[in-house]
């Protein structure tokens, strides 16, 4: 299983400035799949101050990220990104492991 996951610098200045306004040094990314959206899975991001036994910790541009196994065999290698445009402001999964995607980018078929 690939366990590459990378963060673009739009999406770490991102995160750095939600991070900031929250006041919590501890404070972690954590990525993770689950079932739904329009294309069968969808992207969850929220932060989270400690992990889990199952977890893999991911340390980039200062960005700590945590996926758990489960999610992991979907993410890898890919990219996590943040776009701000006419659609809106959100962070997108560059992903390869990606058959199909819906529109604005939040759910994904394999």
């Amino acid at each position: 299983m690939q366990t590459d996951l990378s963060i673009s610098a739009a999406a770490v200045e991102r995160v750095n400035q939600l991070l900031s306004s929250k006041d919590n040094p501890d404070l972690m990314l954590r990525v993770y799949i689950q079932g739904g959206g329009c294309s069968g899975f969808q992207y969850g991001f929220q932060f989270d101050e400690s992990a889990q036994e199952d977890d893999i910790a991911i340390e980039q541009s200062g960005i700590r990220i945590l996926v758990d196994m489960l999610s992991l065999q979907y993410l890898g290698g890919a990219e996590i990104d943040f776009k701000d445009d006419l659609i809106g402001s959100r962070f997108l999964v560059n992903n390869p492991n990606a058959s199909a995607t819906c529109g604005c980018g939040s759910s994904f078929s394999i």
